[in-house]
């Protein structure tokens, strides 16, 4: 195994137990994020990422962090010092996600790392420093939104007597043209009446007494 890349982000207050974040790629083909380099008290140390533990409540069965006084579901209240301890004595609130399993491995890492850590505090003096621990993927991300941006463009085709042209677009089908009735010739349009009919309408109940 080799560690081909190490990469740091470091704290804003340089007097806190926690001094920074790190990311190591394993032969250029596997990450491991969330690394801390934590001040301890024989020297600075690399802890591996980690997740909290948890247990579950009597009443409800949801799960709460070991250090949860009340169910975060029901609110029952939950026992005092639920956690496991370890040989020294200490509550094992923590659980390692990613670990070396042997100390040979753990060694490695840290030296690797504390090194890095050492050259990025020496960096970060400079004018323009930029971390780059959070600039995982930011490439590919960059390349996928050209790629969208150029399939949206249209397409432009040689033409005849200019140098480009733009192809429209495909016009959508017309329906069939109906033609409307003749309000003249129509059946349903309103006719003259003829002479004899006016003279009828006209005369009409004209000897009722």
């Amino acid at each position: 195994m080799e560690i081909t890349e190490v990469r740091i982000k470091l704290m804003d207050d340089p007097h806190e137990r926690l001094q920074g974040f790190c990311s190591i790629t394993l032969d250029h083909c596997f990450v491991i994020r969330d690394l801390k380099i934590i001040r301890g008290t024989k020297g600075s140390f690399v802890a591996m990422p980690s997740r909290k533990l948890t247990d579950r409540c009597p009443r409800c069965d949801t799960k709460n962090h070991l250090r949860a006084n009340y169910c975060n579901n029901c609110g029952v209240a939950l026992k005092p010092d639920r956690a496991a301890k370890d040989e020294q004595g200490r509550a094992k609130l923590y659980a390692d996600i990613a670990h070396p399993i042997n100390s040979e491995c753990r060694e490695k890492i840290q030296q690797r790392v504390l090194k890095a850590y050492e050259e990025e505090l020496v960096k970060a003096q400079q004018p323009g420093y930029r971390c780059t621990y959070d600039d995982y993927g930011e490439e590919a991300y960059a390349t996928l939104e050209e790629d969208r941006s150029q399939e949206t463009q249209p397409v432009i085709v040689p033409a005849k007597g200019s140098s480009h042209r733009i192809e429209p677009a495909a016009s959508q089908p017309q329906p069939p043209h109906v033609p409307q009735p003749d309000p003249k010739t129509s059946s349903d349009a309103p006719t003259q009446p003829t002479t004899a009919e006016k003279v009828t309408q006209d005369d009409f109940g004209a000897g009722v007494v």
